[in-house]
């Protein structure tokens, strides 16, 4: 039980935390829902805190007095963004806390303090502050630390209960907020937020050296749609404000007050939103959506001298952006199409066909509802062919229709071979309903077969099975088995041939040796001399050879 933590260990929790957010960012940059890319926020959120670790890194004294200091001063001149900033004041609470300690350690009881005094920063920070945000969720996550932490001692258990409410509050974060909930997400700096403090229990359960998957975090998959960039490019009139400004304000006059600080946020609320004011006499951060930059400056050079000036024209970007996707859409091409490959060889045959996206997957790694959307989405065409190529896969291709504002059609193929078939059928210059009819009268024509292993002892289809034996099938039934992959595979091929066979196509798997996969083509173009027998290296995992006869 570790009832507390040195300044040695926090020291990893942050350098951890910041590293996990690193690694991460793009994912948290993806929940982004601001009408204009005003910045991202896991890059911004990320840019912040490495900021902080670098004068921590500096810091060459380790007591909790120096070090809280060194991450205060680091996060505030490296915070850039609403998120980033506001991330600054959460770490300048807390660390106004920690840093008052006079002990060595600290216990679950102290870090609650700090967790709550960074709320209460944050909150202060902003001018309107809006629930549904990042902010309601360090607010709850302090609040509940307050509650474990009276009968929680051991760091472990109180910082993962502290997570797992925080993880529930964001969840919810849809709910308190309509803009998320169109867009499907979850809201980003909360994200982040949570992803910096998995990495300080990653180091308290002594995984300082971690390969970090954000599915792990998500305790419940697919409670929200963490979709891609959401930007509402419809209305120019949402952005009331047109010029995002941002600036530091150091060296201050020496006339200037810790009040003349307070007298410039209002000001800068009186001609703006989005305010974000930070700082003392040493240095200030300001954030503000104005019409008038120029004012919002001149305020400022009452205090002091100006830096790292910064402006953008909001209204302007949403005009490009939309501009952009106009030009996309006029791009589009009338027809596209979309497959499940479970192996790379046989991805590179739908490439060769000039299949548009192709989704890994197949036995055993079905693809998602949403993977098959996404896939969907990527694709430069209004309308678009799925060819499930499994029927464990046809449902959820059919779920997609539903994810995506894209017309999907799926052709029901239950195998590659019927896939490759019905991809060899599509014309571009075609109709829909004629390529569906083309389609589906052309995987009808071929025969599919697999030869793999029997997972289990069993009897089935009139044979009696011993885990291992090889098997081969057809689409309906096992056909046969032996003990030799290549002699279950002719003997497989010799019940489904008939006389108006004229291809053999065989796709070997990853666990095939190929001299072996030549030396099976090669017997089974002695035995059936009027087909032509081809072989494709598939490297599809399970099924040693997956068949195509035509």
């Amino acid at each position: 039980m570790q009832k507390s933590i040195n300044s040695a260990t926090f020291r990893k929790m942050v350098i951890a935390g910041a590293t996990l957010l690193e690694e991460n960012k793009k994912f948290v940059d993806s929940l982004n829902v601001f009408p204009v890319p005003d910045g991202d926020t896991g890059t911004n959120m990320s840019l912040t805190f490495k900021s902080a670790v670098t004068e921590l890194n500096a810091c060459l004294d380790n007591s909790f007095s120096a070090v809280a200091d060194a991450l205060a001063k680091g996060a505030l001149r490296g915070a850039r963004g609403n998120s980033g900033v506001i991330l600054s004041q959460i770490i300048k609470g807390m660390t106004s806390v920690i840093g008052a300690v006079e002990d060595a350690t600290i216990t679950t009881k102290i870090f609650a303090k700090a967790l709550n005094e960074g709320a209460n920063i944050a909150y202060k920070a902003v001018t309107k502050p809006k629930e549904g945000t990042i902010l309601t969720v360090i607010r709850c996550m302090a609040e509940s630390a307050t509650r474990i932490a009276k009968k929680e001692s051991d760091f472990e258990t109180f910082l993962k209960d502290v997570l797992n409410e925080g993880e529930a509050v964001l969840q919810q974060t849809p709910e308190l907020l309509p803009v998320l909930k169109k867009a499907g997400v979850v809201d980003a700096g909360g994200r982040g937020l949570i992803v910096i403090f998995t990495g300080f229990y990653k180091v308290l359960v002594g995984e300082e050296e971690f390969d970090f998957n954000i599915e792990d975090l998500v305790s419940t998959v697919d409670k929200t749609k963490n979709n891609e960039f959401f930007i509402n490019l419809d209305n120019l009139a949402d952005i009331e404000f047109a010029y995002c400004t941002q600036y530091m304000i150091s060296h201050m006059k020496k006339k200037t007050t810790e009040s003349d600080i307070d007298k410039l946020r209002e000001k800068l609320m009186e001609i703006g939103d989005s305010v974000v004011c930070v700082g003392d006499l040493a240095l200030v951060k300001v954030h503000v959506h104005t019409n008038t930059p120029n004012i919002a400056l001149g305020y400022a050079l009452e205090l002091g001298e100006l830096i790292d000036i910064k402006i953008d024209n909001m209204v302007e970007q949403n005009r490009e952006l939309k501009r952009q996707k106009t030009q996309n859409q006029e791009n589009l091409k009338p027809l596209g199409m979309v497959a499940v490959a479970p192996g790379d060889g046989i991805a590179n045959v739908f490439k060769d066909l000039m299949v548009d996206s192709i989704i890994e997957g197949g036995q055993t790694m079905n693809p998602s509802a949403d993977d098959i959307a996404k896939a969907v989405d990527s694709v430069p065409a209004k309308e678009v062919f799925v060819f499930p190529n499994n029927k464990n896969i046809i449902f959820a291709a059919e779920q997609a229709k539903e994810l995506t504002n894209k017309f999907i059609h799926v052709i029901p193929t239950k195998s590659v071979p019927e896939g490759i078939s019905a991809a060899l059928a599509f014309n571009p210059e075609g109709t829909v309903e004629d390529n569906i009819e083309n389609m589906t009268s052309s995987k009808d024509n071929v025969k599919s077969a697999s030869v793999t292993y029997a997972v289990r002892t069993t009897h089935v289809d009139g044979f009696d099975l011993t885990m291992g034996d090889i098997i081969g099938l057809d689409e309906n039934a096992i056909l046969a088995k032996g003990n030799l992959v290549n002699d279950t595979t002719i003997n497989l091929i010799e019940k489904m041939i008939t006389d108006d066979t004229v291809n053999i196509t065989l796709f070997y798997g990853k666990e095939v040796n190929g001299d072996d996969a030549e030396a099976l083509v090669s017997k089974l173009q002695e035995k059936y001399p009027n087909c032509d027998v081809t072989l494709i290296k598939g490297g599809q995992p399970v099924y040693y050879y997956l068949i195509s006869l035509e």
